[in-house]
């Protein structure tokens, strides 16, 4: 693996019940770098994350992490996590019963162990700390609010947020533009083009507008494997994309 590799993913494969839902799959990310991976309905997009962040392990391949091409394969979710890789659902989960500053706050006492988060009093630097993020973010005046006040795309942010608490040095993403309005969308696609500019940023989207706004190199899936990548107009130009998935 080289040193401006942050994650490989090699010569992974991984069966359902008789279905190959990821087929000698191959991806490579550096350190700092914006990825969009695209791919029709059962492409493997979903299970391609979660061989990643250690929720399924595959029946084969090596997925190699970090300068030392330590094997992911061989970590729990937990230590996949504190190693470096943050995962975000479609769903935004935040607290919506407690404040934006104390959701933020929580995810910056959540690499302690359970005795010191009991006991954690935030200092000054804690405080600076949430604030800055909230700014990255865009919730910087959002602070003082209930997370259940949000609206769906300010709770997507705040998770964001929540996620680069932890410090990751990847980010996958799943699906963000989803339900938000186009000038949600917007501040969306500045926040995650800005975050990718000191980690690794991998966002797993349906919307082409919304990728091509992210003006990123693209990954297309399709029944496991990698089928096409480079910029969205050379994928988008491919038969076998328009086949596979954009005639559709």
């Amino acid at each position: 693996m080289s040193m401006n590799t942050l994650l490989e993913v090699s010569g992974v494969s991984v069966s359902f019940d008789g279905f190959k839902a990821i087929n000698n799959l191959s991806f490579q990310i550096a350190p700092a770098e914006l990825r969009a991976v695209i791919g029709p309905n059962g492409a493997g997009k979903t299970t391609f994350m979660d061989i990643v962040t250690g929720k399924t392990k595959p029946d084969e391949g090596r997925v190699l992490w970090g300068e030392k091409s330590i094997s992911l394969l061989s970590m729990n979710e937990a230590a996949i996590a504190r190693a470096g890789v943050g995962r975000k659902f479609q769903k935004p989960t935040v607290f919506e019963d407690q404040t934006v500053s104390e959701n933020l706050m929580m995810a910056l006492s959540a690499d302690r162990g359970w005795w010191s988060v009991l006991w954690f009093r935030p200092k000054a630097e804690n405080r600076d700390r949430v604030a800055e993020l909230a700014e990255e973010v865009g919730l910087l005046d959002q602070l003082p609010r209930l997370a259940g006040e949000l609206s769906h795309g300010q709770k997507q942010w705040l998770e964001i947020g929540m996620l680069l608490a932890q410090e990751p040095r990847l980010l996958l993403v799943d699906e963000p533009a989803a339900g938000m309005t186009p000038e949600e969308r917007e501040h969306t696609t500045d926040l995650l083009v800005e975050v990718a500019k000191t980690r690794a940023v991998v966002v797993v989207e349906h919307d082409m507008e919304f990728v091509r706004r992210l003006n990123c190199k693209v990954t297309v899936l399709h029944e496991g494997s990698v089928l096409a990548e480079g910029g969205l107009d050379h994928v988008t130009a491919d038969p076998q994309v328009i086949d596979v998935y954009l005639g559709r």
